[in-house]
């Protein structure tokens, strides 16, 4: 099993959201769409898994590795609803992960820009993302 993954841009603030499991198979899918969030948008990205079945060792050391990727970007990374089976806990080396306990904590703790109408939405996805047939937008 995998991951599927839609990525949106409101403003400055990015959400990549991911369902699916994140084991050792979905790794190098979702570091494609770490990649992809570090090619688009600026500002700090807020990791939804509220559709994440679960998640292995190796699916949090990716977590981590996105962490330091956007960091290097000079983006910030926040997790909202982290699976219930565990919880994340970063090498001394890595930057902060802000943990929220949904994804509407998460944009409230955000709202000064989250408030305001959005100037100009892009949305990506995989083709398997619930709800959407169409990659890209």
């Amino acid at each position: 099993m995998t991951i599927e993954w839609r990525y949106t841009v409101e403003q400055d603030l990015g959400i990549l959201s991911v369902s699916g499991y994140l084991g050792p198979d979905a790794v190098r899918r979702f570091a494609g769409a770490v990649g992809w969030v570090v090619g688009r948008g600026s500002g700090p990205v807020i990791v939804d898994l509220t559709e994440l079945r679960s998640w292995s060792a190796e699916g949090q050391l990716a977590i981590t590795e996105a962490v330091r990727r956007l960091a290097a970007a000079g983006r910030s990374l926040e997790l909202a609803a982290i699976p219930a089976d565990g919880s994340l806990v970063p090498r001394g080396d890595c930057p902060p992960i802000p943990v929220h306990a949904d994804l509407a904590g998460a944009l409230a703790a955000h709202s000064s820009r989250h408030g305001e109408p959005p100037a100009g939405r892009h949305q990506w996805r995989t083709t398997g993302w619930p709800g959407g047939d169409d990659a890209g937008e």
